[in-house]
């Protein structure tokens, strides 16, 4: 009698692909040698879909994708998607479901992965981040790295996960490996800070949460990014746009970048995706690297990757290298750094030549096959692609049950344990710079709030009252300032420019000041210039993503922050403007990576 099995091809016999009792491996060339070249081009593409928030399907042409979806899972066979806003946990699993359920009909039933960049803090970004909506909410990785505690990030992690799973998440487009030295840089709020010991360490913890030991059924398969290091962008200006597709290296500082890789790719990274980047002037032992973008550069991919790291995993390109993305009325050009001369056709064929295996963001299937039938791609190369691509979905265990629980979901999803977990980290996460006699504040004391709900000051015990004059303290929250731009699509998401506050701001602060002490704090996605307050402000903390509750909470006295800073605050924009972009810190900071006062003195550790 034959086992119980998901008939995927629907021809009422337990093939070799769909039985679980058969290596991997043996189920993945099962599966190879049925495709047919339209499945095996749908693999290799990778792009976003949007969620039904009351659990349905979304069909024709939405906000943010590019096709209906069941054009696009059963017309042009992908079945990896990137996933943006969700509804509620259980409607987010009846979608998963659904979606499930719809690819199901395909030809042999391969089952969807889908895959998110980071959503448990605060920070939304439509290029790069989410806030955290019905899960638990973080600090951001500035924020875990912070807490200067390996075990604490695991623990985010394998929440997260659990999360993840219940949802049917499976696919992580992170962690980010960068190295936060360019203070300018708009992404420096998604890695854990400018030292690389410290990014390699916490980098590794967070793998091995979301995946485990292995990647198997119960793990969510992260993509590392972004090889070999995305940080040391010239300027500080992001590799998204035409005008900061250089990275630079002045200091010679290339090994640091890196050197995260190698320790990740050792405990099992699924995949890992190049920068947009293209690096002017590099040399690697020796050899000079061809200025193109990391995604184009075979010397980057498959000498680099492949070869001296030994990486056989997913190497899945960043968003958009391929066709421009029209949205409305703005543009967002393809980031084809280096070889903007070169058509779709060469763009994506010198994408293969380097090595990648899956096109982010795309679903130009047409290309591809264009490419096979002309013979410029032979066919063998999609099937080197298609292994690892299939392997994933067979280690995740995908093919053997790719649904969810409804109800199942609602239990796990933002659970009062992973919140509580969730709201303690961002308390301790709060970097003390200069602590004050009158903090923690007493019960019922008189406060003078802005940047926070009155509501939260309220349920913590305080009075808040409408003028300075009639306060015992003022306590002030901001965020760290950026040039606003929004010209391309997703530009107005990247906080860019100047690192100084508006000198206006300072001066009002100043007339606060001049009533009552001010308690200062700031949420740092960036390395604010933070030089003209200590002179106004009675005591200075800073943030990585913390609710006004979990900040109450400090200044209250209900917990001890512990946070330590992740990177280096410089003195002055000028001293940003001569620092090299891809050197670890400042000689002369005005407070160094690592520091923190306690609560209640002025004494720094």
């Amino acid at each position: 009698m034959q086992p119980e099995f998901r008939d995927l091809n629907g021809n009422g016999v337990l093939d070799p692909y769909e039985d679980a009792r058969l290596s991997i491996d043996e189920r993945v060339e099962d599966l190879l040698a049925r495709l047919s070249l339209d499945e095996k081009v749908g693999l290799m593409f990778h792009t976003v879909i949007e969620s039904g928030l009351d659990g349905t399907l979304v069909e024709g042409k939405g906000a943010i994708s590019k096709s209906a979806t069941t054009d696009v899972v059963l017309g042009k066979h992908l079945s990896h998607f990137n996933v943006h806003e969700l509804g509620t946990a259980p409607m987010a699993a009846r979608w998963m479901n659904a979606l499930q359920r719809l690819a199901e009909r395909s030809p042999h039933g391969i089952p969807v992965t889908i895959s998110t960049d980071p959503r448990h803090g605060y920070v939304t970004n439509a290029g790069a981040s989410f806030a955290a909506g019905m899960f638990s909410q973080w600090p951001e990785p500035l924020g875990l790295a912070a807490l200067h505690d390996p075990s604490r990030v695991r623990e985010f992690a394998e929440i997260a996960r659990a999360e993840y799973v219940a949802v049917g998440i499976r696919a992580a487009l992170h962690p980010t490996l960068d190295l936060a030295t360019e203070p300018r840089w708009a992404r420096q709020v998604s890695t854990f800070g400018q030292d690389p010991a410290r990014v390699t360490e916490l980098a590794v913890q967070y793998l091995l949460g979301f995946q485990g030991d292995r990647v198997g059924p119960g793990s969510v398969a992260c993509t590392s990014k972004h090889f070999p290091g995305g940080g040391p962008q010239m300027d500080g200006e992001d590799a998204h746009f035409p005008y900061g597709r250089e990275q630079v290296y002045p200091a010679g500082r290339y090994a640091d970048h890196v050197a995260p890789f190698a320790p990740v790719i050792d405990a099992g990274t699924s995949g890992v995706m190049p920068y947009y980047g293209m690096p002017i002037g590099l040399e690697v032992d020796g050899v000079a690297i061809d200025e193109v973008g990391f995604g184009f550069n075979r010397q980057i991919v498959t000498d680099l990757l492949r070869g001296t790291y030994g990486f056989d995993g997913v190497v899945l390109s960043d968003w958009e290298l391929i066709t421009d993305n029209h949205v409305g009325d703005q543009v967002l050009p393809a980031r084809a750094w280096g070889v903007e001369h070169l058509d779709v056709d060469g763009r994506m064929a010198m994408l293969l030549d380097a090595g990648v295996d899956q096109f982010g963001g795309e679903e130009c299937v047409e290309v591809l096959r264009r490419l096979v039938d002309s013979g410029r791609v032979p066919e063998s190369r999609l099937d080197e692609s298609a292994r690892r691509l299939l392997r994933v979905k067979f280690e995740l265990g995908l093919f053997d049950d790719p649904f969810v629980s409804e109800s199942g979901a609602a239990e796990v999803v933002g659970s009062s344990a992973f919140v509580a977990a969730g709201r303690l980290a961002q308390s301790e996460s709060v970097t003390v710079l200069r602590a004050s006699e009158r903090v923690p504040l007493a019960e019922g004391a008189r406060v003078y709030v802005e940047g926070m709900e009155r509501s939260a000051c309220e349920a913590a015990g305080l009075t808040v009252v409408e003028r300075p004059e009639d306060a015992d303290v003022a306590v002030l929250r901001l965020e760290a300032p950026f040039d606003p731009r929004s010209d391309l699509f997703l530009e107005a998401w990247f906080h860019a420019g100047s690192l100084d506050f508006p000198p206006g701001l300072v001066e009002r602060v100043k007339r606060i000041a001049a009533h009552c002490p001010v308690v200062l704090d700031v949420t740092l996605d960036r390395p604010a210039i933070l030089t003209p307050w200590l002179d106004v402000v009675d005591a200075l903390t800073v943030g990585y993503g913390t609710s006004d509750a979990a900040y109450l909470d400090v200044l209250t006295g209900r917990v001890t922050p512990i946070g330590r800073l992740p990177f280096d605050i410089p003195r002055s924009m000028q001293d940003v403007r001569e620092h090299p972009e891809d050197q670890p810190g400042f000689d002369d900071p005005l407070f160094p990576a690592g520091h923190r006062v306690d609560l209640s003195s002025s004494v720094s550790s």
